[in-house]
């Protein structure tokens, strides 16, 4: 019999178009197991597009759900974060159309872990000639997402906050 871990995080849709908006909502209620009404606003940083952001409670692994509910739509972007607790490790996924799904583990202080099998597979393709260590970090540590992401997270800082409490 396996036990799971209580545990909660945030969805950021960062875009998406308004005809998708009820698709996502849909997505993410299967996975939760109750429906889920998100509050959009326009995403200034791309016309035509809305953004929202929740705050979810579920079982360890549930982030992984969502992201999978989620991976492969057109025109959508999105993090997911998923809390540690005392029986796993914290995740954060992030989401983009051009580079599909970036996963890392994160410790207690959200910080990215990367495992020491990614970083020395990182290593010998830099020695190798397929990329340079620096290019090869920046990816293990989700660097291209963020690049490509940080547009739409500064457009939604006059965007509604939803402050998290703890959960008991």
């Amino acid at each position: 019999m396996t036990t799971r871990s209580a545990t909660r995080g945030v969805i950021y849709v960062h875009s998406a178009p308004s005809a998708l908006c009820p698709h996502i909502e849909w997505a993410l209620g299967g996975v939760l197991g109750n429906a889920v009404s998100l509050e959009w606003t326009p995403q200034p940083a791309q016309a035509g597009t809305y953004r929202s952001e929740y705050s979810w409670l579920g079982d360890s692994g549930t982030a992984a759900a969502i992201a999978s509910a989620l991976r492969g739509w057109k025109h959508l972007r999105f993090e997911i974060t998923e809390e540690p607790t005392a029986a796993s490790e914290g995740s954060r996924y992030s989401y983009t159309p051009e580079l599909g799904v970036f996963h890392a583990v994160t410790g207690i202080h959200g910080d990215i872990m990367i495992p020491e099998d990614r970083l020395r597979a990182g290593l010998v393709k830099a020695a190798v000639g397929e990329t340079t260590l620096e290019i090869e970090v920046d990816r293990l540590l989700g660097k291209p997402w963020d690049n490509e992401l940080e547009t739409f997270r500064h457009a939604g800082d006059g965007a509604p906050v939803r402050w998290l409490h703890q959960v008991v």
